[in-house]
């Protein structure tokens, strides 16, 4: 079977950094061929399993025909918000602070509910990746009976101090880019614009200067602008 990288991060629920770097380091049991990852279905669900990683086949991921297109990242971004000197000396105490700091996430119990799946997202594997940034999401939409569902949106988080987050690069984490997403595509969607600044010098080095918020919003509406007319 063949999927792009980004695809292919889909059904592993993970980010296309992370499975990039697994497939440098000769980890995961799939082939790239430029922008194509090649692998075996079966082979790669056993390997998940024995892995403990998720993993979707694409075609059981079902989308409308008729769908809406995504949000910038500068709008999810404007949705989320932006924090800073958010505490904590470990992974779960950081995802703590940071929920409660999350004003377009209301209600104690959805709360709670979106601290618990950015939680248990982690124990599965960490969601560090690399240079000194973590992108921790939950694995299903939050949604509560009485409280409903937050609306697609990212939380950039800096930290107060820089977190062992077992990032793939073994680097502490000190920025947190939290995305919830209704759907998987927006999901996807997000993952992949925010991978795409990441991988960008100039973007790695806004950030390791924690911007201010005119400054971050400027920069990623920038990205978005580049990747909306494909000359990115």
């Amino acid at each position: 079977m063949q999927l792009s990288l980004e695809e292919l991060a889909g059904c592993l629920d993970t980010h296309p950094d992370i499975v990039l770097r697994w497939i440098r380091q000769g980890r995961i049991p799939v082939k790239r061929r430029q922008d194509i990852c090649v692998f075996n279905p079966e082979v790669l669900e056993k390997w998940a399993a024995v892995n403990h990683v998720s993993f979707t086949p694409p075609e059981k991921k079902t989308r409308p025909l008729l769908e809406e297109k995504p949000s910038g990242l500068a709008r999810a971004i404007e949705k989320g918000g932006i924090y800073y000197d958010i505490p904590g000396e470990t992974v779960s105490d950081v995802l703590r602070s940071a929920v409660e700091r999350m004003e377009s996430v209301a209600g104690r119990r959805l709360k709670d509910l979106l601290l618990e799946k950015l939680l248990d997202r982690e124990n599965m594997m960490s969601t560090g990746i690399g240079s000194g940034a973590a992108v921790p999401h939950p694995r299903s939409p939050v949604r509560h009976e009485a409280d409903g569902q937050p609306e697609e949106q990212m939380a950039v988080c800096f930290l107060s101090s820089p977190v062992d987050w077992q990032a793939v690069d073994n680097k502490p984490v000190f920025v947190l880019f939290i995305i919830v997403a209704p759907t998987a595509r927006e999901h996807l969607h997000l993952l992949s614009r925010i991978s795409y600044c990441m991988r960008d010098n100039a973007f790695r080095d806004l950030i390791a200067g924690r911007p201010d918020p005119e400054d971050l919003f400027a920069a990623v509406s920038g990205y978005d602008s580049r990747l909306d007319a494909g000359t990115a």
